[in-house]
């Protein structure tokens, strides 16, 4: 076999290769969107359909508009989320994930390659393919991270459901749906009307 014909484990990353770190992370040349979970690589299967991408950018609006000139940020996919557990080090890190929206009330945590540390919330829509990352996966490094809260919005379904972080662990709401108005105790005051969030909705 050629050199050229050799698999190249940086710019094609596996989960069967081993393991990886922020570290490796940073150096990849690949098109699609990764997250780097627990050491693991998980590719985004396809683009986001257009209900997603309407979802997500509605909530973003939302927070945006209240955010404005209070303290926390809010963004959009997509920005590294780095979630160190002990050592804050590239090379100790092994979960960097692209939340579809975060809010972020500690500036210390944000620099140049994104967010460094838990955001204080976080907002995953559902995508054809990617639950089981969102609902297990990511549930559980969220959780593990401290991420206050967790909203879950499932768009086909029309609903939303709320983690709220409480001593450590995962408490989940009502699954909220039309004509309900979900208020965030980690962002203190926003108020999301679902009525307008699923408008368009079927």
């Amino acid at each position: 076999m050629n050199d050229h014909d050799t698999p190249n484990k940086v710019e094609e990353p596996f989960s069967e290769y081993g393991r990886y770190t922020y570290a490796d992370y940073l150096t990849w040349q690949i098109d699609e969107m990764v997250e780097l979970i627990r050491g693991k690589v998980f590719r985004q299967a396809a683009a986001p359909r257009v209900i997603h991408q309407r979802v997500a950018g509605n909530v973003f609006v939302e927070f945006s508009n209240y955010l404005r000139g209070k303290k926390c940020e809010v963004f959009i996919a997509p920005v590294d989320v780095r979630l160190p557990l002990k050592s804050k080090r590239n090379e100790d890190i092994d979960t960097v994930v692209q939340p579809d929206i975060c809010v972020i009330c500690d500036a210390r945590k944000i620099d140049e390659a994104g967010c460094l540390g838990a955001p204080d919330l976080v907002v995953e829509v559902l995508s054809p393919g990617n639950n089981k990352k969102e609902l297990q996966h990511k549930y559980e490094v969220y959780e593990e991270s401290g991420v206050k809260e967790y909203w879950v919005i499932h768009p086909n379904e029309c609903t939303l459901l709320v983690y709220t972080l409480i001593n450590g662990r995962y408490d989940a709401s009502k699954i909220f749906t039309h004509g309900d108005m979900v208020s965030s105790k980690a962002v203190e005051g926003f108020v999301l009307n679902l009525e307008e969030l699923f408008s368009d909705c079927v």
